[in-house]
């Protein structure tokens, strides 16, 4: 996929830059694969805002991703390649020889009418998805597994894959794109290649309605509020008056690390993501 620029012939063209999608499924997703689904507007049960910024945007309905994979041994083709709005890769559309369809996340370089196929047997293709103990070292995955079973958990969103670097003990080293790097049970499957749409990283939106689109309310400064609705507010004029940065929650911000000291999966890390 290309980056899309626009010429400036409106105040909200101006500067924007959007996925080229012409080459997508223009239709509606299909039928048995989309179920409804409800906005919160950052709403919790009680109807508290518990997620700031949150609220309007385009209608959705949601599209069901096996992001599983557990289908084995039977051979899919790609249908058609779509847009899924509820994330940044590109969904594919695969119908099995049995007759029965189901979606995944769309790998880079793969298109209509190719094979795709969840096995132990299969080939090193694009698309085709495995237990990481059968993948050769130095292929790039995605979908990447921690759990077996549970379904991919790594590796999910538009660009980013996995590096299988090396083995160990029944356990694969797997370096993510974030640059940590990672100790994997080779049971836990993955899938051959990189998501697809990796310009996603590049869009401009253009102006603050097409934010507006997409769920997404403005965001205001603490500072700029009062003193009930953020501990950074209050004060004559503009003040900082020496407040440390928090969350309007009062939990300190700016480099405040608030992973658990004692998480389980932290023996499973090799080396931590770049700074």
């Amino acid at each position: 996929m290309a980056l899309k620029a626009y010429k400036p012939v409106t105040p909200g063209t101006r500067g924007l830059v959007l996925v080229d999608r012409s080459s997508l499924w223009k239709g509606k997703p299909y039928k048995g694969l989309v179920f409804g689904k409800s906005a919160t507007g950052g709403r919790n049960v009680h109807g508290h805002t518990t997620s700031w910024h949150r609220g309007g945007g385009h209608k959705k309905l949601y599209r069901f991703v096996d992001f599983v994979r557990n289908k084995v041994d039977v051979d899919g083709v790609v249908e058609r390649i779509e847009y899924d709005p509820n994330r940044t890769a590109f969904i594919a559309l695969i119908k099995y020889t049995d007759g029965e369809f189901s979606y995944i996340t769309a790998p880079q370089k793969l298109s209509v009418g190719d094979k795709v196929v969840s096995s132990d047997k299969a080939d090193i293709k694009v698309g085709n998805c495995m237990k990481m103990a059968n993948i050769p070292v130095g292929t790039i995955v995605h979908n990447i597994e921690f759990r077996i079973g549970k379904g991919a958990q790594f590796a999910r969103s538009a660009g980013t894959y996995g590096q299988i670097v090396g083995r160990d003990s029944g356990k694969v080293i797997v370096k993510l794109s974030s640059g940590e790097v990672r100790l994997i049970n080779g049971e836990c499957r993955a899938t051959v290649g990189a998501v697809s749409n990796p310009d996603q990283k590049n869009v401009n939106l253009g102006k603050a309605g097409r934010s507006r689109w997409m769920g997404r309310r403005p965001v205001n400064r603490g500072s700029a509020m009062n003193p009930i609705d953020h501990p950074h507010g209050g004060g004559e004029g503009k003040t900082k008056s020496g407040r440390h940065p928090v969350t309007p929650w009062g939990k300190p911000t700016k480099g405040y690390k608030t992973r658990r000291k004692a998480k389980p999966s932290d023996k499973f890390i090799l080396t931590r993501r770049k700074k």
